[in-house]
Parts: structure tokens; sequence; C-alpha cells
């Protein structure tokens, strides 16, 4: 499939498609005109590497975990053993950032509770 029906069937626009390419995410094969030819596979691919950013990991480590995932249903399951304490370092390093932001929402909140003003000012 072309460009245009990889948009359509992915939901994911020409230019996110061409980013994932650069990174190393998706290997279209290439007309000798140098269209984009996609396959079936690379639909799922593409499912796969929105999963992974939705989980807030970064194009590079997805890269490394793309290959070492399989589907199971809506689920990815690891397939590599080095992968699980990749895995486990990217959902620490989450926890925290989310805990250094539930601390400065915090801090918002009292910020905003404190302040002399009616709301809206």
């Amino acid at each position: 499939m072309r460009m245009k029906e990889m948009v359509r069937r992915t939901g994911v626009h020409e230019r996110l498609l061409r980013y994932y390419e650069q990174q190393g995410l998706l290997t279209p094969d290439r007309l000798p005109s140098g269209y984009r030819v996609y396959g079936e596979p690379d639909v799922e691919t593409v499912r796969r590497i929105r999963c992974l950013l939705a989980a807030g990991l970064p194009t590079a480590l997805i890269a490394r975990i793309l290959p070492c995932v399989t589907a199971d249903g809506d689920r990815l399951v690891p397939t590599c053993p080095d992968l699980v304490a990749q895995l486990r370092q990217e959902h620490e390093r989450i926890s925290r950032t989310i805990e250094e932001l539930e601390t400065s929402r915090a801090m918002l909140g009292t910020v905003i509770a404190d302040a002399p003003f009616p709301e809206g000012r």
C-alpha cells in the first residue's frame, strides 16, 4: 500500500511515518520511483510504535524494543530476556517523573489557593 493508504489505515500523518522511518522504526519497501510501499505488517508496527510512545518511551528505546515484542491481542509481550530489565528502568524513570510532576502540581495548587484575587483574574 502507498503512503496515503497507510495514513488512512493507521491514522498517523505522513510526516510521522517518515519520522519513524528516519528513526529506524519502520522500513517500507521502495519502488524504483522512490515511492514508499507499506505491507500489512507495517500497519501493526505503526500500532506498536504508537502504543509504546503512549507509554512514554523514547523512539531510541522503541527501536530496540520492537524486534523483542510480540502481540497477544491488544497487549505487547516481551520476547527478549534483557528487554524486561530495560522496561523496568523506563518504568522507574517515568514513575520518578510523575512524582516530580505531582509535587509541582501540589505547589502550584497552593500558590493558586493562596492568591488574594478572585478566580479568573
